[in-house]
C-alpha cells in the first residue's frame, strides 16, 4: 500500500520537457545553451565556501532542528534591515530551513487540518511544490490564473467566496516565478484581510526578492504587516533562501519567519521530519546573510544580461523585462511546445514550455503559448542564445505559412 494521494501528483515540468525533446537531433556544431532550469551559474561568495572548508570537522556533530543562535540572529538582522521591521524575535519568529523548497512543502503537511473540501489557493502558473504539498496534505488546489490582463499577477479577486470559505492556506510568490511580477503592499494587505476574514495562513515565497531589476525593492509580507502595526505577523509566514540571492543552490539553506505560534507548531513537525542544517552550512549561512556586497554584484550581473538580451529578442518578439527574478516570461507566436522543440532542434537551446508550469482551468491554461527563459548562463552565452532565438523565429516554418 502507498499514500493514496500520490497518484494525484503530475510529472514534474522537467520530466515533461525531457519527453518533449526525446529523439530531437540538434545541430552538432552548436554548443548547447540550457536556459530551462533556474539554477544560478554565477560564482558563490568565496567566504562562504571557505567557511564550509574551515569547519569541515563539524560535520560530525548532530545539528539542532532550530538552528544555532548566530544564524537565527543574522537572519533576523537581515530581515529587519532589508524590510524595515521594528522587531523580530530570532528565538521564536525565525526558523532555518533546508532551502525554501523543503519548507514550502513541509509547511502544508504541518499546518493543514485534514477535512472534507479543504482547499489551498495558489497562483497559476506556479512553483510545482505548492500543488504537491497541497495534494499530499489531503487538500485540493485552487488555481488563480496570472495572465497578461492581470499584469501576470494571480487574479485573487476572481476567487469565489465559497473557495475562500474552504481555504486553509494561500501560497503567494512575489516576485513571481515565472513572470517576475511583484505584488505590491496594498495587494498583500488585501490578502491578509482575507486571511483574517476566512481564517487561513498565507505562505509567501519571496526567494527572488533580491534580484530586482529596477529601483523599486520588492516588499515582504512581513514588511506589510509591520507597516500596518501587525507586529505579531499573525497568519503570515515569509520564506527566503540563499539559492538565488547568493548563488548557493546546492547549500540548501533558507528560512521561514513570521507568526511565532505557527512556527512553534512547524518546529515540532520538523523535529520529527529530520531536516536540520549541518553545522558548517549554518556557519556559512550566518556569514552570507550578513553580507550585501556579493548580492549587489549578483544583481548587477543579471541587469547586464537583461540589458543585453532584451533588445536583441525585441527584433522579432515582444519581450517584457520583469520587475524582478532572472526569468523572461515570453509569449510565443505558436504553441509553446512547438516553439521549444523546434528551438532545440534548430538552435540547440533549451527553454521550458509555459504550459508545463501551469494547470488547465475553466478559464484556460495561462501558461499556454508562453515559454520561460532563465538567464542563468554567462553573459556571452545569453547573448549568443538571444541571437540564435532571433534566427530561429525569422526562419521558422510557421513564419512563412
Amino acid at each position: 500500500m502507498t499514500n493514496p494521494y500520490l497518484h494525484k501528483l503530475q510529472p514534474y515540468p522537467f520530466e515533461k520537457l525531457r519527453q518533449l525533446l526525446a529523439g530531437a537531433q540538434p545541430p552538432a556544431e552548436l554548443t548547447h545553451i540550457p536556459l530551462s532550469i533556474g539554477e544560478p551559474k554565477h560564482p558563490a561568495p568565496e567566504f562562504a565556501l571557505q567557511c564550509l572548508f574551515d569547519n569541515a570537522d563539524k560535520y560530525g556533530q548532530y545539528p539542532a532542528s532550530k538552528g544555532i543562535a548566530p544564524l537565527r540572529g543574522a537572519i533576523a538582522d537581515w530581515l529587519q534591515s532589508r524590510f524595515n521591521l521594528s522587531s523580530l524575535d530570532p528565538e521564536t519568529e525565525v526558523l532555518p530551513l533546508q532551502g525554501t523548497r523543503e519548507g514550502l512543502f513541509a509547511i502544508a503537511q504541518a499546518l493543514i487540518e485534514p477535512a472534507p473540501d479543504t482547499t489551498v489557493v495558489m497562483p497559476n502558473p506556479f512553483y510545482q511544490i505548492y500543488e504537491g504539498a497541497a495534494l499530499l496534505a489531503g487538500a485540493e488546489p485552487y488555481f488563480a490564473n496570472a495572465t497578461p490582463e492581470s499584469h501576470y499577477l494571480a487574479d485573487y479577486g476572481s476567487v469565489p467566496e465559497d473557495v475562500w470559505q474552504r481555504c486553509q492556506m494561500l501560497y503567494i510568490c512575489t516576485p513571481g516565478n515565472p513572470s517576475g511580477a511583484v505584488i505590491n503592499a496594498q495587494q498583500i494587505w488585501r490578502l491578509i484581510e482575507l486571511a483574517d476574514q476566512y481564517d487561513f495562513t498565507i505562505i509567501s515565497d519571496e526567494c527572488y526578492s533580491e534580484i530586482y531589476l529596477g529601483d523599486a525593492l520588492p516588499v515582504s509580507i512581513l514588511e506589510v504587516c509591520a507597516q500596518r502595526g501587525r507586529h505579531d505577523y499573525r497568519r503570515c509566514l515569509a520564506f527566503h533562501s540563499l539559492s538565488k540571492r547568493s548563488n548557493l543552490a546546492g547549500l540548501r539553506s533558507g528560512f521561514v519567519a513570521g507568526d511565532a505560534e505557527l512556527l512553534e507548531k512547524f518546529g515540532l513537525y520538523r523535529t520529527y521530519h529530520g531536516c536540520a542544517l549541518p553545522v558548517p552550512t549554518q556557519l556559512a549561512s550566518t556569514l552570507t546573510w550578513a553580507d550585501e556586497a556579493h548580492v549587489f554584484a549578483n544583481r548587477e550581473a543579471y541587469k547586464a544580461k537583461f540589458d543585453a538580451v532584451a533588445p536583441i529578442l525585441r527584433e522579432v518578439l515582444d519581450v517584457r523585462v520583469p520587475e524582478a527574478s532572472f526569468f523572461i516570461w515570453l509569449e510565443t507566436p505558436v504553441s509553446d511546445e512547438l516553439f521549444c522543440r523546434e528551438l532545440f532542434e534548430q538552435q540547440h537551446i533549451t527553454v521550458l514550455p509555459g504550459s508545463y508550469l501551469a494547470r488547465d482551468t475553466e478559464r484556460g491554461n495561462p501558461g499556454t503559448n508562453h515559454v520561460r527563459i532563465a538567464l542563468v548562463a554567462e553573459l556571452e552565452q545569453c547573448v549568443e542564445a538571444a541571437h540564435r532565438i532571433v534566427k530561429y523565429v525569422r526562419n521558422a516554418p510557421w513564419k512563412t505559412k
